[in-house]
């Protein structure tokens, strides 16, 4: 393995890493090098930890809800005590409760934006702790790699998923943040939007079809985009926003200015907002929105895996 993507001598935090992409991704950046702290609620982390371990990896486990605010210190206490350092956080953790707006309860809201965005904010805030330190101690940038979790979700704005997609859109803008704001300690900080088959999304996608080799929607090839981001190689990649499932890995482009409005005096009056805007949304189709659903036609190419 070349050096420029090996982890070898690097320290990784992992959430939601018992099953599902979690559990993909601990075990690529293990088999990439890492030492791994594999985090999820219950005994499965404690499982994955034994598997990358067999297979003659380092890993500990560390139980615990990330919504937990405290957590997020432990993880990177936990993986500086066991590994000697910290040096990449993979924020994956996450649960669903579906609901139209209208079917939407008070705790279907708290909990998701609770262990999505919180639980990503949580650790984000130890890791920058830990890194702005270590910064300042060794005079100068250190390593750090931040992976987030987004969903293309807060692309289309789902109909049934209001908290879901609200989550992701908050993931998207504290991962730029993240970025803007650890970039002059050596962080990058990205975030992934990846469909993968697996028990969160086992209503969504189903059951693997009859393919040969390894299934379209396999959570082992975001695993591979993750690998990468927490290398040395994509130490210039930051403040971006991935879609990754199939074959295929796009890059999303900032939004533009789809056009501008300007008062003929000092303030726009309600008619000329009516006479400038009225006019040009007459006719505007339904999916001629702020949701990016061209993003959709990236599929066609995605899972055409041969």
């Amino acid at each position: 393995m070349g050096e420029s993507v090996s982890l070898a001598g690097r320290a990784a935090v992992v959430t939601g890493a018992g099953a599902g992409l979690g559990r993909a991704e601990a075990l690529a950046l293990a088999e990439t090098g890492a030492a791994v702290v594999v985090n999820d609620m219950g005994d499965a982390a404690h499982e994955v930890a034994e598997e990358i371990v067999a297979s003659g990896g380092q890993a500990i486990a560390v139980t615990g809800d990330v919504s937990d605010w405290a957590l997020g210190g432990r993880l990177v206490e936990e993986s500086v005590k066991s590994f000697g350092s910290f040096d990449i956080l993979v924020n994956n953790a996450g649960i669903i409760r579906d609901k139209m707006i209208f079917n939407l309860t008070e705790s279907d809201w708290d909990d998701v934006i609770r262990v999505h965005l919180k639980g990503h904010a949580a650790t984000s805030h130890a890791a920058a702790v830990h890194w702005r330190q270590a910064s300042k101690a060794a005079g100068g940038p250190v390593y750090g790699r931040v992976v987030n979790t987004s969903s293309e979700a807060f692309l289309f704005g789902s109909a049934g998923q209001p908290n879901y997609s609200a989550a992701k859109a908050g993931i998207t803008a504290l991962t730029l943040s993240t970025a803007q704001g650890l970039a002059r300690y050596g962080v990058t900080a990205n975030a992934i939007c990846p469909r993968a088959r697996t028990a969160m999304t086992a209503e969504a996608f189903g059951e693997a079809g009859a393919t040969t080799g390894l299934d379209p929607l396999a959570p082992e090839r975001v695993a591979t985009l993750v690998r990468y981001l927490a290398s040395p190689a994509s130490s210039e990649i930051t403040g971006q926003v991935f879609v990754v499932y199939g074959k295929m890995v796009a890059l999303m482009a900032a939004p533009t200015v789809e056009n501008r409005f300007d008062a003929a005096g000092s303030a726009f009056t309600v008619e000329e907002l009516d006479e400038q805007l009225s006019s040009y949304f007459t006719g505007r189709g339904p999916y001629e929105t702020y949701a990016a659903y061209s993003i959709a036609e990236l599929e066609k190419v995605a899972l055409a895996v041969d």
